[in-house]
């Protein structure tokens, strides 16, 4: 049997985690098993169809790498592959006149208020709330003829069969049933012809040949409908996969408390494709063997739904940062220099890190677009700083987007000052003779290699009895930087340059000089 998964969003916004595990999880299957990937489009909500949708899912999926060998923009045998195309060619208005002919569907002609009325009924009486049939599922031909010739708007309804018990097959929770007495009709077509999830979904996963039906676990309610469904065609049933929630470290339902949820966000914050896929196939589903960095490939390679774990799957933010920074340190040089300036082309960083979070009172980071600018700058004026720039600070940051800032003292004409740094170190009585020295070093040098910075500054220390390098080695980076962290002092000296070190020894000295008045 030839695996056949689809992944079938709806164009009512972008991709957002949950969506995208699930999208991974069927494009991992399907190359595990070396079967079909099909993307399906659908859109039969036009109420809550947003346009831009569709461009926006299949950007994410592209950026993701979750790849589909059909689908609307590729084709394939079992198109069309957006549900309102093929509701205009007619293939669901074929497959529901055959449940009406069969007697396994009915039109229901309630109104909105009748309907209203039955639900508070039912609560009222703390009876099941949902249609069992009202007066429409066992009325007369007559008084269904009667009401289309007046005109009346109706739905389709799925003709739940009663007293019976109807059992599906979960591949994660195993057997489960249901009583056939609790189980509304669903609408199958609703008033203005359009067919709902319930119907569509099921008619396409059958002509499309999908072998396992993949999906959350909050569709299990709706599965005795579905699994009915296939029944009352005489089709085989697929696999059914519910796979459990996401939620946050704190137990509840992944919201965006917890981090961005919408996939394309994490591409503007920063984070590598590789990573965030490898971070999502891990919520809920484990390879063995402990293994935590996998690429696509090891992924696919390793997936199996008998991976996947019944409980819920914790979205950790931190752990993807980990995560994410360990993919930035695994880069040649040349894959970081070309990653990053990837990322500098990505369209909406700047919308992203000027948006206020709900329920926050400032930007996420309204100072990240300049930083951002000034390495687009850098690339274009001095390539191969800026390349140097990101090497150094490789092993220290977590995303692309911290590159930008990390490294922004390297481009600035005056980095400005950490003034905690400056009131510890400036005003110490050996920093002002110390940076005149490295002023007037700095300013007779042509070039200045990584060992020549070294051993300017460890003769100076020896020469000046200093035990510890440290008096030395702060000063000296707060008056190059303007701050006491960073990457290692030889290496941003040598970077940096004789020239950019003399004005900025230079200027360090105008506010030593402050400091001491």
């Amino acid at each position: 049997m030839t695996v056949r998964v689809r992944y079938a969003p709806s164009p009512t916004g972008s991709p957002h985690v949950g969506n995208i595990r699930d999208a991974l999880f069927k494009h991992l299957l399907a190359k595990h098993h070396k079967g079909v990937n099909i993307l399906r489009i659908e859109d039969t909500d036009r109420t809550r169809y947003i346009e831009g949708a569709e461009r926006d899912i299949m950007e994410s999926l592209h950026w993701m790498g979750i790849q589909w060998t059909e689908g609307p923009d590729v084709g394939g045998p079992h198109g069309p592959y957006r549900q309102s195309e093929r509701k205009e060619a007619g293939i669901y208005a074929h497959w529901i006149n055959v449940l009406l002919e069969r007697g396994l569907a009915y039109k229901a002609f309630d109104t909105s208020q009748e309907l209203e009325e039955m639900r508070e009924y039912q609560q009222i009486n703390k009876q099941p709330v949902g249609y069992f049939g009202g007066v429409w599922r066992d009325a007369t031909p007559e008084a269904v003829e009667k009401a289309e010739k007046e005109g009346k708007p109706f739905v389709i309804r799925q003709r739940i069969p009663r007293n019976e018990t109807v059992v599906i097959h979960d591949f994660i929770r195993g057997r489960i049933e249901w009583d056939t007495n609790t189980v509304d009709d669903p609408v199958l077509i609703k008033a203005d012809g359009m067919p709902t999830y319930h119907f569509a979904a099921m008619v396409d996963d059958h002509l499309m040949e999908i072998t396992h039906i993949i999906r959350g676990e909050e569709w299990i309610s709706s599965a005795p409908k579905h699994a009915l469904l296939f029944d009352a065609f005489g089709w085989e049933r697929p696999v059914f996969v519910h796979c459990p929630v996401i939620k946050g470290k704190d137990g509840k339902k992944l919201s965006k408390r917890h981090g961005d949820t919408r996939c394309l966000d994490y591409r503007a914050a920063g984070y590598m494709p590789e990573a965030l896929a490898n971070f999502i196939a891990l919520i809920g589903w484990s390879p063995g063997e402990d293994r935590e960095i996998l690429s696509m490939d090891e992924l696919a390679e390793a997936f199996d739904l008998g991976g996947l774990q019944p409980s819920p799957g914790v979205f950790d933010i931190d752990k993807l940062r980990w995560m994410n920074g360990n993919y930035i340190r695994a880069l040649s040089p040349e894959a970081l220099t070309a990653t990053v300036k990837q990322y500098l082309t990505v369209p909406d960083i700047e919308e992203y890190f000027t948006r206020i979070p709900e329920g926050a009172d400032a930007p996420i980071d309204a100072a990240m677009p300049a930083a951002v600018a000034l390495m687009r700058e850098a690339f274009e004026k001095t390539p191969e700083l800026a390349a140097t720039a990101l090497l150094l600070e490789q092993p220290r940051v977590t995303t692309l987007s911290e590159f930008a800032t990390a490294c922004m003292f390297f481009f600035q004409e005056e980095p400005p000052f950490d003034e905690k740094a400056v009131e510890k170190w400036f005003g110490q009585p050996h920093v002002g003779p110390m940076i005149e020295h490295f002023q007037k070093w700095s300013s007779g040098l042509q070039a200045a290699t990584l060992e020549d910075c070294e051993k300017a500054v460890r003769d100076y220390a020896e020469a000046n009895s200093f035990d510890k390098m440290g008096p030395v080695v702060h000063p000296i980076r707060v008056a190059l930087t303007g701050k006491t962290v960073g990457p290692g002092l030889f290496e941003l000296m040598s970077a940096l340059g004789p020239q950019v070190m003399a004005k900025r020894f230079q200027r360090a000295l105008g506010r030593i000089a402050k400091a001491n008045v």
